[in-house]
């Protein structure tokens, strides 16, 4: 081994909740795809398994490996719009924000995305990054095409005409079928969002829950815990102009909700729990209704500052209402003292074999806790609940399940797994949150 490659030993990561770490032998930051083969070869040679790593906006370790760190930050830009087939292909390594901006400078946007667009592209869709929806689905499935560096270092490309097979799998891989180098994903012209903000009652919301998911494109909620109170948020297309929220209501939303005053909050319940239920009422009734105009991403995504741990797991959408009440009761009875909101979405069926929609209409539940607070006690109650409920986790938020259950949950997990056998039969891309999730 070179020089070069001696200076990046005892590189340590850590990822964005501080909850995951790990000391890769080596970190390689490829510039081109050519690098990255000739990485993923050497790694081959010298007996390393590798990962790539994005933002680490993961909870989970599925990025993490003792061996070759691949950091595909250089591996950025937009490669090619094509205005006829509606496509926009785009190197790994690109963050949604930067995605985001270029395509609208273009008059150019994605259909449907996350609360969240720090991650780099390829590390949002292999983990299966969705937003909510009734019509419109994950971020991965509006993948149209994407190429693999596979373990014997070739570089695969894979659509629905193309290595169909692959293509079928590889939008939400965990990391688990080779390397991402670019993705081309489905847009269509920039539109307006109106959104409506307004409180509700936990009886109100869950009780005409479907009705508010039929007469809405997007809709989702949030419940804050030890309280009857929740915030309902209405995403619908219009048309226009923007007219976007004022000063105050951004300053309730984007501070008091979700970063500065909220952080504050949150540091008072981690000293002091007892105190946690009456800041939630407090912040609860703070609320009021709001209505906004903007572009797409403007309306789905906002700043997150405050660094929490979540879980979030995917139950069929009917089930969604029983398993929060249930949730509910158990925070009621237990001890707990829960600072963040409970967050509720919907995403319809598709088509990729390990996402958390496939083949079923899907609800999500995310529950969070605050870093640094013990989250254990409150997770492990509310997994209980959603497994109860046949529910499957989000790949890249804290879970406990494993491949015996994930094989039950997943009709076409098997498809999967054998898939990988044929790709990487030697755990190239292994680690061991993939041995656990995937088996050996």
């Amino acid at each position: 081994m070179g020089t070069a490659t001696a200076a990046n030993y005892g590189t340590a990561w850590r990822n964005w909740a501080g909850n995951v770490s790990a000391n890769p032998a080596r970190v390689v930051t490829p510039a081109s795809v050519g690098e990255l083969q000739e990485a993923v070869r050497r790694a081959a040679e010298d007996g390393l398994r590798v990962k790539a790593v994005g933002t680490g906006h993961s909870f989970t370790a599925a990025a993490a490996t003792d061996g070759v760190l691949v950091r595909p930050q250089a591996l950025a830009g937009i490669r090619a719009i094509d205005r006829e087939a509606g496509t926009v292909t785009v190197a790994a390594g690109t963050a949604l924000k930067d995605l985001n901006r270029a395509l609208a400078r273009e008059g150019l946007s994605l259909t449907n995305m996350g609360d969240i667009m720090e991650q780099t592209v390829s590390g949002a869709t292999s983990t299966g990054t969705h937003g909510t929806g009734r019509d419109s689905a994950s971020i991965a499935a509006q993948i149209r095409g994407l190429e693999l560096v596979t373990a014997d270092g070739r570089l695969l490309t894979c659509s629905e005409k193309e290595n169909p097979e692959v293509f079928a799998a590889a939008r939400i891989g965990i990391g688990a079928l080779g390397i991402v180098t670019a993705l081309t994903f489905a847009v269509e012209p920039l539109f307006f969002l109106t959104a409506r903000e307004e409180p509700m009652g936990f009886d109100r919301v869950t009780g005409e829950f479907e009705q508010h998911f039929a007469e809405n494109e997007h809709f989702e909620f949030y419940w804050f815990p030890h309280t009857g109170n929740c915030n309902t948020k209405r995403n619908n297309r219009s048309q226009g102009p923007a007219a976007p929220p004022g000063a105050l209501s951004a300053w309730v939303e984007d501070e008091l909700l979700s970063n500065g005053v909220f952080q504050a909050v949150n540091s008072l319940g981690r000293a002091v729990p007892a105190t946690i239920p009456s800041i939630a009422r407090i912040a609860s009734r703070a609320l009021s209704a709001r209505t906004y105009t903007d572009i797409p991403y403007k309306v789905f995504t906002s700043p997150r500052r405050v660094r929490f741990v979540e879980m979030e797991y995917a139950l069929p959408r009917e089930q969604v209402v029983e398993a929060l009440r249930e949730l509910r009761a158990m925070v009621d009875r237990s001890g707990l003292r829960i600072s963040f909101p409970v967050e509720v979405r919907t995403a319809p069926a598709d088509d990729i074999a390990l996402s958390t929609a496939s083949g079923r209409d899907t609800a999500y539940i995310a529950v969070h806790m605050y870093r640094g607070t013990p989250y254990q006690d409150y997770f492990t109650a509310a997994e209980q609940i959603f497994t109860a409920h046949g529910g499957r986790p989000h790949w890249g938020k804290v879970h406990t399940r494993d491949a015996e259950y994930l094989s039950r949950a997943y009709p076409r997990f098997g498809e999967f797994t054998a898939l990988r056998d044929r790709l990487d039969p030697d755990r190239l891309f292994g680690n061991d949150y993939l041995r656990r999730v995937l088996g050996d």
